[in-house]
């Protein structure tokens, strides 16, 4: 299509709600509850500002990172989505367009498509799981994941806790059945586009999740047969945190950690990297954006650990400010699923792109070389910003002398 290409991921967002019947469009934005801090996501960035230079600005613009031994051309990761019914090729599209961009993915233990598929688009596919089931359960499922060729886990704990939005949560069904075809056909009606994609591909949209079971082919549960699988599975300790990392025995991100306390934890347990996250404010509802508690959480553990930022990246501008305030890199989720429903894998490859050239655009005017080089002194942190949770270490500290310290670990 000639005007396929989109400028922003909010046009992004724009043409995926016009394509999606409005029960899947919902599924993409809302956040838990009344979705307090699903909008704290994205206006925290808001109030962040920059400090750029007149004179002297950068001519090299050097994006490269490593993330859990994995190389990048920029410091941008797919973040693991669940079943994404947005587009046919759902997982292996969004595995091609980040190899196309050089960047690695994270693969949801609830994903539409077999991780032997995805890890053949991408081979820098981590493979994301939750504390479902029993321990012999979960070995089976590592140990897949592992045969199929994942260069590492995430292991996501931000999704335990609350489950209703106050404006209705949007019907999914448990299967594709004559009961989910009669519910969402008037929705259906006003969008064929979206239907005609998944008709020319000769399926309807797959709601099993194949990487739950141990095998490729074995009798995969449907999405809510692996959910209530989660709500009968006890909450997992510290212990089974450093269980599931020594099972593994490569690198190990714990995906969810918000509080300071939780971060010393997760290096005693001996993960290689944590993700700063509130699950897109799709867990505790009134839980702070992630990015006021990342600089805290990047002061304590940043020296010892990798630490990155998951929630309300819109723009690459964003990407630098988490940067500067002590990420290695960010986690996209909402805004490549955007691209995906707008225009499948060119639709992803748009947004990486936008995030490459808004992140260049803003080491420029900073006057920042490399994305190593962006630190706290080139971001105007407002007093009251960052939130301090369990930190007992700088209880009385003033924003402003917090604002100026160095990157931890640059």
């Amino acid at each position: 299509m000639a005007n396929a290409w989109f400028e922003t991921v909010a046009e992004a967002q724009r043409r995926a709600k016009r394509r999606l019947p409005k029960g899947v469009y919902g599924a993409l934005v809302a956040g838990s509850e009344r979705g307090l801090t699903a909008e704290d996501n994205t206006r925290a960035f808001a109030e962040l500002g920059f400090a750029p230079h007149t004179a002297g600005l950068a001519n090299e613009r050097d994006m490269g990172v490593t993330v859990m031994g994995q190389s990048m051309s920029m410091p941008v990761m797919i973040s693991p989505t669940g079943v994404q019914a947005v587009h046919p090729d759902g997982e292996v599209a969004v595995a091609r367009a980040a190899a196309a961009r050089g960047v690695a993915l994270g693969l949801s233990s609830f994903a539409s498509k077999p991780i032997e598929e995805v890890v053949a688009a991408n081979p820098q596919t981590f493979f994301q799981m939750y504390w479902v089931g029993t321990r012999e359960e979960m070995l089976a499922r590592m140990d897949r994941a592992r045969r199929a060729g994942a260069v590492g886990m995430i292991a996501t704990l931000d999704w335990s806790f609350s489950h209703g939005r106050d404006w209705g949560s949007p019907f999914i069904p448990e299967k594709i059945n004559l009961e989910a075809v009669r519910k969402y056909a008037p929705q259906v009606a006003l969008k064929p586009r979206w239907l005609l994609d998944f008709a020319r591909s000769g399926k309807l949209p797959d709601l099993s999740v194949p990487n739950m079971v141990a095998n490729p082919g074995d009798p995969a549960p449907t999405f809510f047969g692996a959910y209530g699988m989660w709500m009968q599975s006890p909450m997992p300790t510290w212990d089974d945190v450093a269980w599931l990392r020594e099972q593994w025995g490569g690198p190990f991100m714990l995906k969810g950690v918000m509080r300071v306390d939780d971060a010393r934890r997760a290096v005693d347990a001996g993960v290689t990297a944590i993700s700063v996250s509130n699950h897109g404010g799709n867990n505790l509802d009134g839980t702070p954006a992630s990015i006021r508690a990342l600089p805290a959480v990047a002061d304590a553990v940043g020296d010892q650990i990798e630490v990155l930022l998951d929630g309300g990246i819109r723009r690459g501008g964003d990407v630098a400010k988490a940067l500067a305030l002590g990420a290695r890199a960010v986690m996209i989720g909402r805004a490549y699923l955007w691209g995906l429903a707008a225009n499948g894998q060119a639709g992803v490859e748009n947004v990486l792109d936008l995030m490459r050239d808004g992140l260049g655009s803003a080491m420029v005017g900073l006057g920042r070389p490399s994305v190593s080089d962006l630190g706290r002194e080139d971001i105007v942190v407002p007093p009251g910003f960052e939130r301090h949770l369990g930190d007992d270490t700088v209880p009385d500290a003033p924003l402003e002398s917090i604002a100026r310290r160095g990157r931890a670990g640059a």
